[in-house]
């Protein structure tokens, strides 16, 4: 068994301790904000060492030309279920929520996420390197604990378990807690003082506890973190007043680290979620009025988040989060458009880029991802073309410094049958 292990050692520590130069790209998503012309970025043991345009390749170093290309920190995703939901309708694949379970806040997403899912294959391909996973809560406004994850090919891809609680606040939330928005608030608040009593004598915390006790043990545990400040709190929440009243829960609850999920109302109280430094993450082409707590969506509500001084990230909110991060450049690519359009209020090229690497990496807490600098996780994506065009797409992909396939069972089908003689084919293909 010891020299099996040696030998995997062996084997493995090579990848990881490569040391590539990625030459002559634009290197777009730096530290200074100004993309680089025939710039050179070096990673070596999984980490960038060095990012400019006179910088002298590595000895030894695995050459990637980027010539003509553009160099960009990787695509994260600020939400999404790839990895644990695979088919959304078909239950065997869909470990996002847990209907039936006596449980909530202390469901813990991480031992369901599938790292051999085939949708993370399909992401990657988009240029997309990390993403937040999120559950889906159902009869609780409490969904449980989600996961930071990365896209690897290889190796444990979950960067950081536990890392956030998320709630269900608004129409969802409201509908989860018996019928409307001031039970779902009663619940949210019952639920922190649960928190907070457990958190101050765990051992006597069923004293005094009737039949009615709506919050288990374990739930109450998970969210002492929650109401100590030590765990992000994402709040689903659309309308302007409902992103208000969550504010608000400050009031009460002062350390509680706040993220706002959907916020399609956001820009009417945008000044207001600036002054509480909370940040959100949206989904900007979700822009349609179809619920009535989303009435004032517009294309312009990033934009106007954004120049209100509010770090925004996009993730994807709906069905199509188990597949679909892939298109967040493109989303990013239309807040750059949106700013051309009369009487719309969009982002710069650069602002946008940020959306989908900086900004969620910030939300997240993850201060060594998310640019290309010195220091910095190896995340790092070369294009055929501006990363922000939807007919743009990655020629070569590091993740923590390693290099990673570019395929999926998509282009594995392709290639199988693209060409193939009739003679050839299965039985159930031929004519």
């Amino acid at each position: 068994m010891k020299a099996l292990l040696a030998l995997l050692l062996l084997t493995a520590a090579p990848v990881a301790a490569e040391t590539i130069a990625i030459t002559g790209g634009t290197v777009a998503g730096t530290a200074g904000g100004t993309p680089i012309e025939g710039g050179t970025v070096v990673v070596q043991n999984g980490r960038i060492i060095a990012v400019g345009r006179n910088v002298p390749v590595p000895a030894g170093a695995t050459v990637i030309d980027a010539t003509g290309k553009w160099v960009t920190p990787g695509i994260f995703s600020a939400m999404a279920y790839m990895g644990i939901s695979e088919v959304s309708g078909v239950d065997q694949t869909n470990d996002s929520g847990a209907s039936k379970s006596p449980f909530s806040a202390a469901i813990d997403l991480a031992p369901g996420i599938n790292p051999a899912a085939t949708n993370i294959a399909v992401e990657r391909q988009g240029g997309v390197t990390r993403s937040a996973i999120g559950p889906n809560a159902s009869h609780e406004i409490f969904g449980g604990q989600g996961a930071v994850i990365s896209l690897a090919a290889s190796g444990d891809i979950v960067t950081r378990p536990r890392a956030f609680q998320f709630v269900e606040m608004g129409e969802e939330g409201a509908r989860a807690a018996g019928g409307s928005r001031p039970v779902a608030f009663l619940n949210f608040r019952n639920a922190l003082h649960e928190a907070e009593r457990y958190a101050a004598n765990p051992v006597r915390f069923e004293d005094g506890r009737g039949r009615d006790a709506f919050v288990t043990r374990l739930d109450a545990a998970a969210l002492v973190p929650v109401v100590q400040g030590s765990q992000r709190l994402l709040v689903h929440v659309e309308r302007a007043q409902d992103i208000l009243n969550v504010l608000a829960l400050r009031t009460e609850f002062p350390r509680l680290k706040l993220v706002l999920f959907g916020a399609r109302e956001g820009w009417l109280v945008a000044d207001r979620i600036a002054a509480a430094r909370v940040p959100v993450i949206t989904q900007p082409m979700l822009d349609n009025p179809n619920s009535f707590e989303a009435l004032a969506s517009t294309k312009s509500n990033v934009g106007r988040l954004v120049k209100a001084g509010v770090v925004v990230g996009l993730g994807i909110l709906e069905q199509d989060a188990s597949f679909q991060a892939r298109d967040l450049p493109n989303y990013a690519g239309n807040m750059v458009a949106q700013a051309r359009v009369p009487g719309g209020v969009g982002l710069t090229w650069a602002e946008a880029l940020r959306t989908v690497t900086a900004a969620p990496a910030e939300i997240f807490g993850m201060t060594d991802t998310g640019t290309l600098a010195a220091g910095e996780r190896g995340d790092v994506v070369v294009w055929d073309g501006d990363p922000l065009e939807l007919t743009s797409a990655p020629t070569a992909m590091l993740i923590d410094g390693v290099r990673q396939p570019l395929t999926s069972r998509q282009t594995e089908l392709r290639d199988r049958y693209l060409g193939l003689k009739v003679q050839d084919a299965p039985l159930q293909y031929r004519r």
